[in-house]
């Protein structure tokens, strides 16, 4: 690949705006004196990791600058970690040396094992962004018309909430940052800011969906889902409250971003018959699902030969549309009977009386695993009720063998659930 540096994405001085932050709007001609003043403080040699632990706003932007223009790699450190994990990022990760090539160490979800560090190259950042933009851009953009700003509602101590700064400055766009997504901000900044289309994690879906204050979310038009995977039920939801078109998308971090995803023109002429896919292999990507395991496999451009593991059970239709099952890991295997989780959850999600629930298979002697339902509920339900609904839909190896009550699922900062601690709640 060519030699490519992120830094060249750093917004060019002037009094716009480009940054609206919790500390306040930076220009950018106040974003890179920042960087010039931070960058003078870093005495790196090149690839050297530099941890950043601050909350969202210009100054982090300002510093992920600076680590690149001093040539090292940006270690993100969520500030809503425990101190052993932020322990373990600084003691395994921080000031070691990379690949002076590498932009980012990023970290895996950690929702099956503890988070794994994966370094992303510059090249391979930029690239994919730029196949991301291919899809999405139906027409060339109107030079004369300012570009809408980025709003961006989840953390940068994650790589989806870098990826997306990066992806607006790619597009000479301003960003819109939250400190943390509210209902009723996200709802004012959308009108504020005249926000036609935005990302949003299907948690956050769920959440405007339900607060009955939320009626309008005007002039918003579309949502791009990130994150994690949105369920075929929660996308319709969120469209008929809100008349907004919901545009699915996949990615991992392992890939440096979203390989799959939906185009405007995809929606006009799918439409509901595609609801709940994840949408369509960007420009240059290729995906095949494994003949044993149904696993997806990914090959992106620069790794012609690599075909990349993502651990998610998947399916490819006819016209090209990958459909997202769930996680290889995930998978119960009921006496040689495999069960989807998500399957099972879908079902489960019909009950008015079920706010969220959670599949996980549980040890059994004789079966090996059976299916166990964690279940959220904000009404009254017994498992009766739910049995019956699953019977309703579910061949009866699916149907889960019991029916535990929590208050809520716990979940990691990108919105998915952490299975491996429900068994033992």
């Amino acid at each position: 690949m060519e030699d490519v540096n992120l830094l060249s994405l750093l917004p060019p001085r002037g009094d716009e705006v480009a940054v609206y932050g919790p500390d306040g709007e930076w220009t950018g001609s106040q974003l890179r004196d920042r960087v010039d003043v931070l960058t003078s403080g870093l005495d790196i040699a090149p690839g050297t990791a530099v941890g950043c632990r601050l909350p969202n706003g210009g100054e982090l932007i300002a510093m992920l600058f600076a680590v690149w223009k001093a040539g090292g790699v940006y270690v993100p450190i969520n500030p809503r970690l425990t101190p052993t994990e932020i322990a373990r990022i600084e003691r395994h990760v921080v000031g070691t040396t990379f690949d002076p090539g590498t932009a980012v160490v990023s970290f895996t979800s950690g929702t099956t094992g503890p988070p794994k560090p994966v370094p992303l190259l510059h090249a391979r950042i930029l690239e994919g962004i730029d196949q991301v933009l291919g899809t999405l851009r139906s027409r060339p953009s109107d030079p004369s018309k300012p570009p809408m700003p980025n709003l961006i509602p989840v953390s940068l101590g994650l790589w989806n909430g870098i990826y997306q700064v990066l992806f607006a400055f790619r597009t000479g766009a301003p960003v819109v940052l939250m400190d943390r997504f509210g209902t009723r901000q996200f709802a004012d900044l959308v009108e504020r800011f005249g926000i036609r289309s935005t990302v949003l994690p299907p948690a956050a879906m769920v959440m405007l969906a339900d607060d009955a204050s939320i009626d309008d979310l005007s002039p918003l038009r579309y949502v791009r889902s990130i994150s994690a995977p949105l369920s075929p039920l929660q996308a319709r939801r969120f469209r008929d409250r809100f008349r907004i078109s919901v545009l699915n998308g996949y990615g991992q971090t392992e890939l440096g971003g979203e390989v799959v995803g939906w185009s405007a023109a995809d929606s006009k002429t799918y439409g509901d018959a595609k609801l709940g896919a994840a949408g369509r292999p960007h420009r240059g990507v290729d995906v095949r699902t494994d003949d044993d395991t149904s696993e997806l496999l990914v090959r992106i451009p620069g790794r012609i030969d690599d075909w990349q593991h993502t651990g998610d059970v998947a399916r490819i239709d006819d016209d090209g549309f990958v459909w997202i099952d769930g996680r290889v890991s995930d998978m119960i295997n009921r006496g040689g009977l495999k069960v989807h989780p998500a399957e099972v959850e879908e079902v489960l999600r019909l009950s008015p009386a079920v706010a969220d629930v959670a599949v996980v298979g549980a040890p059994d002697d004789r079966l090996g695993e059976v299916p166990v339902a964690f279940v959220v509920a904000h009404g009254s339900v017994n498992d009766a009720e739910l049995e019956s609904l699953c019977r309703t839909h579910l061949t009866p190896y699916k149907i889960p063998v019991r029916f535990e009550r929590v208050a809520n699922l716990p979940r990691n900062d990108a919105g998915k659930v952490v299975r491996r601690g429900l068994l033992g709640s």
